[in-house]
């Protein structure tokens, strides 16, 4: 029998995933923060890794902490395209500026 208590995380995971806008990024410390479990950032991120292919969902507009891509190879480089195509830019750091692009829904973003 699944645990409905996790079936309701990862709805509402989807659902703050859903709700990011074009161009701009949030964390999964963020969304596990706006789900519920501030502590769940991993759980979040293994939730976004498991989309079937072709979802709609923008998983691409999530990146860790510091504002990086954390996968590798050519998945690090199809969230890239995405991201670019929509008008983010990564730095020369290698990341993306937080401050300028981080999407707060509690901010009235």
């Amino acid at each position: 029998m699944p645990d409905p208590s996790h079936d309701n995380f990862r709805q509402r995971v989807y659902q703050i995933v859903a709700a990011i806008p074009y161009g701009r990024l949030t964390t999964y410390g963020d969304v596990a923060r706006l789900a519920g479990a501030p502590r769940a950032a991993r759980q979040v991120g293994g939730l976004l890794s498991r989309l079937p292919e072709g979802s709609k969902l923008p998983w691409h507009r999530v990146v860790n902490r510091h504002g990086a891509i954390s996968l590798s190879g050519e998945d690090f480089y199809r969230q890239l395209r995405v991201l670019q195509a929509e008008g983010l830019l990564l730095q020369d750091s290698g990341r993306f500026d937080l401050a300028r692009c981080r999407w707060r829904p509690e901010d009235g973003d």
